[in-house]
């Protein structure tokens, strides 16, 4: 096991397949940014699936224990459950999931239980069909998305948790009808404050709902209290319902910075490493890999990257007297 210059281990990994998407949600790819000519990486420039799971091979050696598969929409690459399957057989993986939109999701279900996926997270903002259209950023309804939910379900991959990122003024009055609808499904809601990640989603501190509301409101409708963490470096605070039917999560990473604790490291589509969500380079490992490097020669890369990390972003934002001129954008580390 490594540690940064904080103490703090490397134990989660998450890895964005592909930077493509098939949503245009504002507050990730915003449609006028991202439209019909911007240009995502090529076919080339990805990481193959034997690259990837070379590379997660040599990081699970040096602790991580959590993989997590992101994109953009993880979905659009194709036959990912050829990737998932490479890595299911990887020794040491205690916890494999998948975050996804879910509106692919019924389709693939079956293919990603086979190659070995243990469980999925699902991205879901609202219920309201109109809000969810216009946040997805392509009319799309809500009708997929549920089915998806639904198959996952009935095919084992759980526990399900779903991941609402609310905004105010948007879908902030949606939140305590999407608690209910999970509750009496017996499904984790993560509610996720806002966050300034990347450049291009026109963030501002006003639309942020913090935790301590979004707590408020939903106790106020069905009664919580809290909880403690299932493991360290856990980024959502958790409170399970008094009636004792399940729980919600809020992940406060702008009103309550839970940097202190967080043991992730971000493998992108093309090969970089970042440290960090609100990062502004990475570290490439696919040049070094494709020009011959060893895998006690990427092993000594990671180590370095990961031992000489110092970022505390969340907790040290307040203090920054001027945005960072450039971050990476979250569709491109998964969030």
């Amino acid at each position: 096991m490594i540690a940064d210059r904080f103490n703090r281990p490397l134990r989660d990994l998450r890895i964005s397949v592909t930077d493509r998407c098939n949503f245009r949600c504002t507050y990730c790819m915003p449609a006028e940014i991202y439209g019909e000519r911007y240009e995502f990486l090529s076919k080339d420039e990805l990481l193959t699936f034997e690259e990837i799971t070379r590379l997660t091979r040599v990081m699970v050696s040096l602790g991580v224990v959590k993989v997590r598969l992101t994109g953009g929409e993880p979905l659009v690459r194709s036959e990912i459950e050829k990737l998932v399957s490479q890595l299911s057989q990887i020794e040491g993986i205690k916890d494999f999931a998948m975050t996804t939109n879910a509106y692919l999701l019924t389709e693939k279900v079956k293919a990603l239980k086979d190659a070995g996926l243990q469980r999925v997270t699902i991205s879901l903002d609202t219920l309201d069909n109109e809000i969810f259209k216009r946040m997805n950023g392509r009319g799309f309804g809500i009708e997929k998305v549920l089915e998806g939910i639904e198959s996952a379900e009935k095919l084992g991959l759980k526990p399900i948790k779903i991941n609402s990122v609310v905004k105010r003024g948007v879908n902030d009055h949606t939140i305590v009808d999407l608690a209910r609808y999970f509750k009496e499904r017996d499904h984790i809601v993560r509610f996720i404050e806002y966050m300034d990640v990347g450049n291009l989603n026109g963030w501002k501190m006003d639309e942020v709902v913090p935790a301590d509301e979004i707590v408020a409101r939903i106790d106020a409708e069905i009664p919580l209290v809290p909880t403690e963490s299932n493991y360290r470096g856990e980024v959502a605070s958790r409170y399970r319902y008094k009636d004792g039917s399940g729980e919600i999560g809020v992940i406060a990473s702008v009103t309550k910075p839970f940097c202190g604790d967080c043991t992730r490291l971000r493998l992108s589509a093309e090969g970089q490493i970042y440290t960090c969500l609100f990062a502004s380079v990475g570290t490439d490992l696919r040049g070094p890999m494709r020009d011959g490097a060893t895998d006690i020669e990427l092993e000594a890369i990671i180590v370095g990257t990961w031992g000489g990390r110092v970022d505390r972003y969340s907790e040290e934002r307040a203090s920054i007297t001027k945005p960072r001129e450039k971050k990476v954008e979250m569709y491109h580390i998964g969030g």
